[in-house]
């Protein structure tokens, strides 16, 4: 009996570890998808079958979502990008978490490919945060600048292909050494052109987006001066020289302005994320542009049409470039916008209308302004009465504004303790007095030949005293209200980059 009885023992036992097996496996598979589903935030989610409570959670080791004697525990819940995860390690039979035994399991459902890819590519060409870590302005900048990247490029291309043809390397009529001298000579002076056009400093912040667009410009003219070399291959050295410089000059300004351009883009301290990205998406435009262009040449098309189309492409993404961007500091070019709103209608326009307005297509070098800021005393005064006659009603100013009837333009001479806030209200005297006497003229134009810039825009007065004492007056009640409404639009009137001479007048 004992032998049967000790073999009823043995299959038992088996059944009875079997069935004990598969309950821990049972258990387990429960306890993880019970630790998947513990940071859900409804608990109305939970399926019924996996709810445990009472009695039956602690016979499986669950107390308050803690895995204390099964084989996993759940230890900390993490959010990151939206999606939350959860750590669990792995106990030992006394309770204790084995050493490098925790991983993370993921709460959320995996994303679909195209999710995945799309947040790929927002890391490489948005800043973190985006949209809330930039300004509106960033989305249709950075198209204008994708798109005349890609031109760029495109253009890159023909022109590469031209000056490659004119040294003589496609169709081997120079030796290696003449065509390496050449080719370093025209990079010479591209970078000597680049070290004389960096002494402009200041006024890259002046007239930003009038040098930069006047930057690009350059970059098309030498473009075309290097796709000219195609035509006359002679020429090779002294059209690539001139075609380097002016390129180089453009680099220049374009990478001078590109720094206040992001930091008009940036809220808080991002601005070398934003720069990142920004450059990130220009160049992929660029490798974008090329391969498209690649693909074109290989097909012999004309050279000087393509390269005009896409050089009337350049140009228009890169005027409504620095057309779409918003800064919030008075250049001259804005604050003309804003004083002439003022003084016709009593408002300052907002940001984006002051932005919008300016005139891009201006050059700071040209002397075109009817508005002189900080000239010399001689260009202001052809005699001393006209200056002491007007002399006292500034008095209590850092400025004397007048105007010459002959030159046909108002100037206004700085002192020499002329701070910013002065400079500012000069300019403003000035714009006051100019619609003073373009109001008491009637509208009506001068005698002056049809060529001269100014003549439309300044007539000619007789009471020049009454006009000028009139303005001080409206400038004494206007200039503060100017002020306050300018700074309730958001514009930044404690600095001004109204690039004034150099010239201040000295106490006698």
């Amino acid at each position: 009996m004992a032998p049967i009885k000790l073999k009823q023992s043995q299959n038992s036992a088996a059944k009875s570890v079997a069935s004990s097996t598969e309950a821990r496996t049972l258990v387990r598979e429960t306890l993880r998808i019970s630790a998947s589903l513990a940071s859900s935030p409804s608990a109305d989610s939970v399926p019924p079958t996996l709810s445990l409570a009472g009695p039956q959670a602690r016979k499986f080791g669950i107390v308050e979502d803690q895995f204390i004697d099964s084989s996993l525990r759940l230890i900390c819940s993490e959010e990151i990008d939206g999606r939350r995860w959860n750590y669990v390690a792995e106990n030992e039979l006394s309770g204790r978490s084995k050493n490098g035994s925790i991983r993370a399991v993921c709460c959320q459902k995996p994303q679909a490919p195209i999710d995945e890819m799309m947040s790929f590519i927002r890391s490489y060409v948005v800043p973190e945060g985006f949209p809330d870590s930039v300004t509106p302005s960033y989305v249709p900048y950075m198209t204008w600048r994708a798109l005349k990247h890609f031109f760029g490029g495109a253009m890159g291309v023909f022109t590469t292909q031209s000056l490659l043809s004119s040294v003589g390397v496609a169709r081997n009529k120079a030796t290696p050494g003449a065509i390496a001298i050449n080719w370093i000579l025209k990079d010479g002076a591209g970078r000597v052109g680049k070290m004389l056009f960096a002494r402009q400093g200041k006024k890259f912040d002046y007239d930003l987006k009038q040098l930069r667009f006047a930057g690009d410009l350059l970059m098309e003219l030498g473009a075309g001066v290097e796709l000219a070399t195609a035509a006359a291959p002679h020429l090779f050295l002294p059209l690539a020289c001139a075609a380097n410089v002016a390129k180089n000059v453009a680099a220049v300004t374009s990478t001078s302005t590109r720094t206040p351009i992001y930091k008009a883009f940036a809220k808080g301290e991002n601005i070398g994320d934003v720069t990142a990205k920004g450059e990130c998406v220009g160049n992929i435009a660029d490798l974008l542009g090329t391969g498209l262009s690649i693909l074109i040449s290989k097909r012999n098309p004309s050279l000087f049409t393509t390269f005009g189309l896409l050089s009337c492409g350049y140009i228009f993404s890169s005027y409504n470039e620095v057309r779409s961007v918003v800064l919030h500091t008075m250049n001259r070019a804005r604050f003309n916008v804003a004083v002439e709103s003022f003084i016709k209608t009593g408002r300052v326009p907002t940001l984006q209308n002051g932005n919008m307005n300016e005139r891009i297509l201006s050059f700071p070098w040209l002397k075109e302004s009817p508005v002189v800021l900080g000239p010399r005393f001689k260009d202001a005064f052809q005699d001393a009465g006209s200056y002491l006659a007007i002399e006292p009603l500034f008095d209590r100013e850092k400025y004397i504004v007048t105007y010459n009837q002959t030159r046909g333009k108002v100037y206004a001479l700085l002192k020499d303790q002329a701070k910013s806030d002065d400079i500012l209200k000069a300019a403003f005297h000035a714009h006051v007095l100019l619609h003073f006497i373009r109001s008491s003229s009637g509208g009506q134009k001068s005698s002056r030949k049809q060529g001269d810039a100014f003549s439309n825009s300044v007539p000619a007065v007789t009471n020049l005293e009454a006009q000028i004492a009139a303005s001080c007056k409206m400038v004494s009640t206007s200039y503060e209200i100017f002020k306050s409404k300018a700074s309730e639009q958001g514009w930044v009137m404690a600095e001004s980059l109204l690039n004034p001479g150099r010239a201040r007048l000295c106490p006698r």
